[in-house]
């Protein structure tokens, strides 16, 4: 399947790949401020999600508030590493320096990649994620850092989603830093200040 989506290339040269994923209801806009935050120097994909609930742009199907429809996410987690794989040809980005950026329904289908593919990028930030489903085979990711950002009071991502989605990646090899803030299920300045500051020692 095809995205919309927008790329910037970086003015630097092997410049690593932001990689943007909105959350519900999203656009392939939403994230364009954080990933210049994170890092003005990297190319920029941005994506829109091509399963739409409703009005509501999406990057995979659910069943209701925080219950995932597990199998079309990982329908869609399977053909979104294949585009990935698509776009660095035809582009020509570093397929090995991809770092997705991921917010909710975002952060949840790269967490997606990440349970199904073995180092699928050169970290990850995920923002307020969920587990995307359980599995006893988690692939290798010791090559794959994962800043993870929760909030302790989100409505829609308990405190232990964040907590077990941590202990699966470190299982499976990642090296994780959790950060907690208090802001519910939004993204705060402190939080994208802690992203920045992990993404410039673990993966800049």
């Amino acid at each position: 399947m095809s995205y919309e989506y927008i790329y910037k290339p970086s003015t630097v040269e092997h410049a690593p790949t932001l990689l943007l994923l909105h959350g519900t209801g999203g656009t392939e806009n939403d994230l364009l401020d954080v990933a210049n935050f994170i890092d003005p120097n990297a190319n920029i994909l941005s994506l829109r999600g091509n399963e739409p609930e409703g009005p509501y742009n999406r990057f995979f199907k659910r069943h209701g508030e925080g219950n995932l429809d597990v199998e079309n996410l990982k329908f869609h987690a399977q053909d979104l590493y294949n585009f990935i794989d698509e776009m660095a040809e035809a582009i020509g980005f570093d397929r090995d320096k991809v770092v997705p950026i991921g917010y909710s329904n975002g952060a949840n289908i790269a967490g997606g990649m990440l349970h199904m593919f073995d180092n699928p990028f050169k970290g990850a930030i995920l923002l307020h994620a969920m587990v995307p489903f359980e599995t006893d085979n988690m692939p290798n990711l010791s090559k794959t850092p994962v800043f993870i950002g929760a909030g302790s009071n989100d409505p829609i991502v308990a405190t232990s989603e964040s907590e077990n989605l941590t202990k699966a990646l470190e299982s499976a090899g990642a090296t994780v830093t959790l950060h907690w803030e208090n802001y519910g299920h939004s993204l705060s300045m402190p939080e994208l200040q802690a992203a920045k500051g992990w993404y410039a020692s673990a993966v800049g």
